[in-house]
C-alpha cells in the first residue's frame, strides 16, 4: 500500500512537472526566448499565504540557515526540473523490483 501512494505521488508530481514544462514552452515561443519560471515565482503566483507560511515555519522551528542554504537554492531552480527530480525520487522509493524465482532457468 505504502508503495502504491509512492507511485501515486510520483505521477502527481510528474503531472505537475510537465504542466510547467508546458507553461514555460508557451511563454518561451511567445518572448522568442527561454523562460524557465523559478519554483518561487510560480508558487507565490499560486499561493503567497503558504509560501510565506512555510518561510515562516522553516525559520522560526527548523533554521534560517536551512532556509538561506538549501531551501532558497531549490526555490530559485526552474519548477519544472524540481517536480520532476521529486517525481523521480519519489518513483525509486516505491519502485518494486522483479524477484529472480531460481539461480537456473528452468526446462
Amino acid at each position: 500500500m505504502l508503495r502504491f501512494l509512492f507511485r501515486l505521488a510520483a505521477m502527481v508530481a510528474l503531472s505537475v512537472s510537465v504542466i510547467m514544462a508546458v507553461l514555460d514552452t508557451t511563454r518561451s515561443v511567445a518572448a522568442s526566448a527561454l523562460v524557465m519560471t523559478p519554483l518561487n515565482t510560480s508558487w507565490l503566483a499560486v499561493s503567497p499565504d503558504t509560501r510565506s507560511a512555510f518561510e515562516s515555519f522553516v525559520r522560526d522551528k527548523v533554521s534560517p540557515l536551512l532556509w538561506d542554504g538549501a531551501i532558497a537554492w531549490v526555490l530559485n531552480q526552474p519548477g519544472f526540473a524540481v517536480f520532476a527530480v521529486l517525481a523521480f525520487i519519489l518513483y525509486m522509493i516505491g519502485y518494486r523490483r522483479e524477484r529472480p524465482t531460481g539461480r537456473f532457468a528452468r526446462t
